[in-house]
């Protein structure tokens, strides 16, 4: 495993990303009350993302000195891969392999949960690499 990955930063990288990962996925119930599963689930990323970006700014990077407006710019470009990851990886399980397989019950709460996850190694070195450098 890289030694990167083995850093106290990382590990609060993964609290913060914990707790952004829950408001995203516990928001997309919500706005699926009233929206189409892709919909919600890109709503749901953005409040993930206000998450993240506040909890790693203070806590994870300390990048609380450097300017706003391009730490917030570069947040969004690593994040708009991370959210066609995990649209991608959502939409892919819930509507073909999930079914294939006969799971059926809970799949695309399953299908996004397993989508919220991926991102996290490819969003850390992103984040660590140009965001808040």
């Amino acid at each position: 495993m890289n030694s990167a990955l083995l850093t106290p930063q990382f590990l609060r990288f993964l609290m913060a990303g914990g707790i952004a990962a829950a408001a995203n996925y516990g928001s997309r119930f919500l706005f699926s009350l009233w929206l189409g599963y892709g919909t919600a689930i890109v709503l749901a990323y953005l409040v993930g993302m206000v998450v993240a970006f506040v909890l790693m700014r203070q806590h994870v990077f300390d990048a609380k000195k450097s300017a706003l407006g391009p730490q917030i710019m570069k947040f969004v470009g690593v994040n708009v891969l991370a959210v066609l990851q995990t649209l991608a990886i959502s939409l892919v399980l819930a509507r073909w392999v999930f079914p294939k397989l006969g799971i059926v019950e809970h799949a695309e709460a399953v299908a996004h949960l397993v989508g919220v996850l991926v991102p996290v190694v490819t969003s850390y070195f992103g984040h660590r690499m140009l965001t808040f450098k």
